[in-house]
């Protein structure tokens, strides 16, 4: 039996004619969105609570001490994931297809390791997110760095923020208007690796901003003072470092989709068609 995905795929291509897009044969349903969008605000918490919550919250102090507490969102926004595969919604071509192209993005993180923003990895998560849709971009972007992490021995109070940060730069990608095509579609796909890693570094400048500078600086962290002064001495922060990191790493990904995305999304749609294709004669088998 298919699993709804592939079908859905093949009444697509069944009132197209053509095939040329397929759509998202990897999609999540209603259910695990919403699982999704609640992990995603105890994230956006995790991130920004030290500019509006009190030193103390219900009798528990939110230190770098107690940031063990985030590392519950690695597994509940991994278990929808889960889920969803136990159930057969997502078609096995697909999660083969993930589980190659996660190995694959977390192998280019290697290649400069973080240096100056040197990370190759996120070229190819946009890539594949624009072609398979949020669903997998999501998906792609949790288990790249969880993997990426692992192969590194990089664990660590920050990497659930690493893997959430991901997992919205592929959702995002995914989330692009999908009637774009040729120059255009590279050129807007340029424009999200830049805003993706300017976002990304500004995300993890955000988590870790508190507890990296002294608290006797013009650029530190005051627990408990005004939600404007804080957030301009992060800006200022931010901006002293941007520049060795998140500049960097925003112009090599956007060069590298100018290079390699019209081949490489090409490549990945033809992938896309052929496991749809193949799903399609299963159907036929077991029909008979």
């Amino acid at each position: 039996m298919l699993s709804r995905n592939s079908q859905e795929i093949r009444g697509k291509i069944d009132k197209k004619g053509n095939g040329k897009d397929v759509g998202q044969f990897f999609r999540f349903p209603a259910l695990t969105w919403i699982l999704i969008t609640l992990t995603s605000l105890a994230s956006l918490l995790a991130f920004t609570w030290p500019l509006y919550l009190p030193e103390s919250l219900l009798g528990l102090s939110l230190t770098q001490d107690h940031y063990w507490i985030f590392f519950l969102i690695i597994p509940l926004s991994l278990f929808a994931l889960a889920i969803e595969i136990n159930r057969g919604v997502i078609d096995i071509k697909a999660i083969a297809l993930l589980a190659v192209l996660a190995s694959l993005a977390a192998s280019l993180r290697q290649i400069g390791a973080g240096a100056v923003g040197i990370e190759p990895m996120w070229f190819l998560i946009i890539l594949a997110a624009r072609v398979f849709g949020p669903s997998f971009g999501f998906a792609l972007g949790a288990i790249a760095m969880s993997l990426s992490a692992i192969l590194t021995g990089g664990l660590g109070p920050w990497l659930p923020f690493q893997i959430m940060a991901a997992s919205w730069i592929g959702l995002f990608a995914g989330c692009l208007p999908r009637s774009l095509r040729g120059r255009g579609e590279i050129v807007m796909l340029m424009l999200v690796s830049l805003i993706s890693g300017l976002s990304f570094g500004f995300l993890m400048d955000l988590q870790l901003w508190p507890w990296i500078v002294g608290g006797d600086t013009a650029l530190s962290f005051q627990q408990g003072g005004a939600i404007s002064e804080n957030l301009k001495r992060f800006l200022t922060f931010h901006l002293l470092t941007a520049m060795a990191w998140d500049i960097p790493r925003s112009i090599l990904t956007a060069v590298l989709v100018w290079i390699t995305g019209r081949p490489v999304i090409n490549a990945l749609r033809r992938t896309q068609r052929k496991s749809v294709i193949l799903s399609e004669r299963e159907m036929e088998r077991t029909a008979a």
